[in-house]
This record gives structure tokens, C-alpha cells and sequence, in this order.
């Protein structure tokens, strides 16, 4: 198993990992506003790549500039709410690519976690226990509703 921990310049280490994406990208995170990071998501669907973003619903509805930054339709997203509905937080922060690639963290994919918070990322290849996360976002997408 690979291990890399970051703590700066998280943005930049998430887009060149999207750039090389090869088959697919899920995303969970209970947060999303960066244009950068909204970009190479939209240019990895442009390669053919599937990608699916899952949000926090609450946050999803509170935020403004989270729905103007998916608004195009370009990124296939679904929201849902933690396990106790509204009030409650679909509160995880990780993404898996290609089946192969494990990034988790505090890190939530936006400005404030770019530019102002004290965040971590981490990113595990030929880590075994992705499959426990890709079974967690495949149970979350199936029960997560289209954004109203």
C-alpha cells in the first residue's frame, strides 16, 4: 500500500489527480465550491470518464455558489442527507478514482478549505479497504435523490 499525506496546496494535488483519471471518478463530500476543482471534474466527463458527485444536502441547499457552480448540468450530482434527514449531514470527504485511488481527509472541496482552514488529504493506492468506500458511495448514490 501507498501512503501520501498533504496539508498544502491540496487544490492542485486533487486536479492533477482528476487530470489523470483514466475510467471513473466518485466523489462524496459534504461540501463543494471551487471553480478549479468543479473544472476538472467537468474536463474529465469531457474524456468520457464517469463521474458522480454526492453532496451534502443541507449544504447543497444553503450554498448559493455551490449551485450556480454545478448549475450547467454538466456534472452528474445527487444530494442526500445524513441518516437522521433533514438536519443531519452526509458529512464525508472522500473521492475514488478508477477504483484504485482512495482520497480522504478533512479536506472538503472548497476556497475555505483551500485558502483559510488547517486541512489534511490523504491519498492510498492498492489500498485493500477501498472497497468498503466504494460500497458506501454505491449504497449513498442509490438512495440519494436528484437535486431539487
Amino acid at each position: 500500500m501507498e501512503v501520501m499525506v498533504y496539508t498544502d496546496g491540496i487544490a492542485e494535488i486533487l486536479e492533477s489527480l482528476l487530470a489523470k483519471a483514466g475510467r471513473s471518478i466518485d466523489v462524496a463530500v459534504y461540501r463543494f465550491n471551487n471553480p478549479k476543482l468543479a473544472r476538472a471534474l467537468a474536463e474529465a466527463l469531457e474524456r468520457g470518464l464517469r463521474i458522480r458527485l454526492l453532496l451534502d444536502r443541507n449544504k447543497y441547499e444553503e450554498s448559493a455558489s455551490t449551485r450556480a457552480l454545478i448549475s450547467s448540468g454538466k456534472i452528474p450530482f445527487r444530494v442526500r442527507y445524513g441518516r437522521r434527514g433533514p438536519g443531519s449531514k452526509m458529512h464525508h470527504k472522500f473521492a475514488i478514482i478508477d477504483s484504485e485511488v482512495l482520497v480522504t481527509g478533512s479536506y472538503n472541496w472548497t476556497l475555505e478549505s483551500e485558502e483559510q482552514n488547517h486541512e489534511n488529504l490523504m491519498i492510498l493506492r492498492n489500498f485493500e479497504p477501498l472497497k468498503i468506500y466504494q460500497q458506501e458511495f454505491e449504497t449513498l448514490w442509490a438512495e440519494s435523490a436528484l437535486a431539487p
